[in-house]
């Protein structure tokens, strides 16, 4: 159940006296990032300003997370479970989760194929403004746009003949350069996955 303003009240509170846990997905890689608690102060507060709140059991009082640090949590959704005692939030991360300064609280050491994905775009974001002799992907970059959308098109070519002679080793790593330099093109566009996702997303609807 999605959790709003107006149901959040009846959430099952009395059984772990008025905290419940909360995990925090991100939304793009679908990592788990952490776990709290919420009280239903945290979860109006959440919810009222888009910023995830947790109830500090230490500190005995709200804490927003980020707000210190920096490394804030934007809230995407918010939902609970069939039972109604336990939270899932799905985020964007504004920095790493972690006060150990990683991405997540969790020691995943394999991250799923898409949630790779998500790292690889993260990579290639940071590479915006760097000098261009300090990797391939900053020297694309400052090569600028039409070169960028260049190399899309000569990676897309070579991905569809390797297909069409049914070298599938050769397609994988066609297929490899080719996403990663559409990624690189996104990003110089101000755009990534996520909004290519979203297009995809309707279109299913629709179908």
């Amino acid at each position: 159940m999605k959790i709003t303003l107006d149901n959040y009240k009846s959430l099952a509170w009395d059984k772990m006296d008025n905290l419940i846990p909360c995990i925090v997905q991100d939304k793009v890689s679908g990592q788990i990032l952490m776990q709290g608690f919420m009280d239903q102060a945290a979860v109006a507060k959440t919810i009222n300003t888009n910023m995830v709140t947790f109830f500090s059991r230490s500190k005995q009082r709200l804490w927003t997370k980020g707000e210190t640090s920096g490394n804030t949590l934007d809230l995407i959704d918010i939902s609970t479970d069939c039972d109604d005692d336990s939270i899932l939030v799905i985020a964007c991360a504004n920095g790493p989760t972690c006060h150990k300064g990683t991405t997540s609280c969790f020691n995943q050491a394999d991250s799923s194929d898409f949630g790779f994905l998500a790292e690889l775009e993260q990579v290639i974001a940071d590479r915006k403004g760097s000098a261009p002799e300090s990797s391939y992907t900053a020297s694309l970059y400052a090569k600028g746009i039409k070169r960028i959308a260049q190399k899309v098109g000569e990676e897309g070519v070579e991905t569809a003949l390797a297909a069409t002679v049914k070298d599938t080793e050769e397609l994988k790593n066609e297929a490899a350069d080719l996403l990663y330099h559409l990624c690189v093109l996104l990003q110089a566009s101000d755009l990534n996955f996520s909004d290519v996702i979203s297009v995809l997303k309707q279109r299913h609807n629709k179908s």
